[in-house]
């Protein structure tokens, strides 16, 4: 006598049957598209390395197992669309939907199952994307530069820039809010910056321009000190000047110059939390441009993810609507190229339409995954007549 777990004594015997039978298209989904986006993005560049560079085979595939979780974001969307619409076509064509038809079972009943699965499929990589991801590609990097002898600073930055906003006082004994430093350092490694200019305008009637050769965040003061350099006062009506060296002297700008040289490149290597904390960042020190798009990005990681539900919508709805018809393997795979490049295409516009400032960063991202659902609904729809 076999024994059901609840799990199972929970699922009706159609939701069991539907989803054993999505089971192997969606392992065969996985599979293919894991394999084209392994080879088109990172294996021909690693064998190179390894050919022209001398890098150890054996830290390549460790390189490429740490790069798989950021592939398999897109890998879970398009293996939900290509199994949905592979499993679907055959029950369709081989009339197992027209029976649950004649007994009464809803078009939208039988597409529930590919529709739980398309929600789990996106949370699972929400998961992937925000948990896994930025991990696994920053040590890809550590590991591939040191297999090639390179050192791997922890945190590096170039040519930051961090306008400090304060309260300044006027020559008439009131004060106000507004710019009071402006901060440069070439760069940024391993928390010491080098190459400091800060123009501060904070006195009234009075210019300074402090120079150092570098500068670190001082966890006593508080602040940043900066070490070797000079600080040269002017005159507003530039009448007199001043000039003093100092081995070492406290800014009150505080970490956020370092905090800024810190933000990674690429939003793709970022949490859902970094992101929120570098745009915050950025909207402090007026860049924002750079902000809207990590706004965008933002987004982005919540909007992505739902690409699983749309293809499994629209894989789903197709499939349904292919009564009587055969559809093998590589048609299945066809139109899901077609629809898949249909998508991302879409999404690509609206993502550079929010970033440009066209569109609010909300609607740059959602208005997608929106037109997908709305098509996925109106195809289940025409299917289900």
């Amino acid at each position: 006598m076999v024994t059901l777990s609840p799990l199972t004594r929970r699922l009706g015997l159609l939701d069991r049957w539907l989803y054993g039978e999505l089971l192997g298209p969606l392992l065969f989904g996985i599979g293919i598209f894991s394999l084209l986006l392994v080879t088109g993005d990172a294996l021909f560049d690693l064998v190179r390395k390894v050919v022209e560079k001398g890098l150890p085979t054996g830290s390549a595939l460790q390189v490429l197992v740490l790069q798989l979780p950021g592939l398999m974001v897109y890998a879970l969307p398009m293996a939900m669309l290509l199994g949905t619409l592979l499993t679907y076509s055959k029950l369709s064509s081989g009339n197992e939907l027209i029976a649950l038809r004649s007994v009464g079972v809803p078009t939208r009943r039988y597409v529930l199952p590919a529709v739980v699965l398309g929600l789990i499929f996106s949370v699972v990589s929400f998961m992937v994307s925000d948990l896994v991801v930025p991990s696994s590609n920053h040590h890809s990097v550590v590991v591939l530069q040191a297999a090639l002898g390179r050192s791997m600073p922890k945190s590096r930055g170039e040519h930051i820039i961090y306008p400090h906003f304060a309260r300044i006082s006027r020559a008439d004994g009131g004060s106000h809010n507004g710019l009071a430093q402006l901060f440069y350092a070439r760069e940024a490694i391993d928390g010491h910056m080098k190459g400091i200019t800060v123009l501060d305008i904070s006195r009234p009637d009075m210019l300074q321009v402090v120079q150092a050769r570098e500068a670190y965040f001082d966890q006593d003061q508080g602040n940043l000190l900066f070490l070797d350099g000079t600080t040269t006062s002017l005159a507003e009506d530039g009448s007199s000047q001043s000039r003093m060296r100092f081995e070492e002297q406290l800014s009150p700008i505080g970490d956020t110059p370092l905090r800024l040289a810190e933000i990674p490149t690429d939003p793709a290597n970022m949490t859902v939390a970094q992101i929120h904390m570098s745009r915050t960042l950025l909207e402090r020190t007026g860049n924002l441009r750079q902000a809207r798009k990590l706004s965008v990005r933002l987004q982005e990681k919540f909007s992505v993810p739902l690409s699983c539900l749309v293809f499994a919508l629209a894989g789903s709805s197709i499939g349904a609507r292919s009564v009587g018809k055969t559809r093998s393997r590589s048609k299945g795979f066809g139109v899901s190229l077609i629809i898949i490049f249909g998508y991302y295409l879409l999404s690509f516009v609206f993502s550079s339409l929010g970033v440009q400032g066209i569109l609010s960063p909300y609607l740059s991202a959602w208005i997608p995954v929106a037109i997908g659902l709305a098509a996925g609904l109106a195809l289940l729809y025409r299917s289900s007549r």
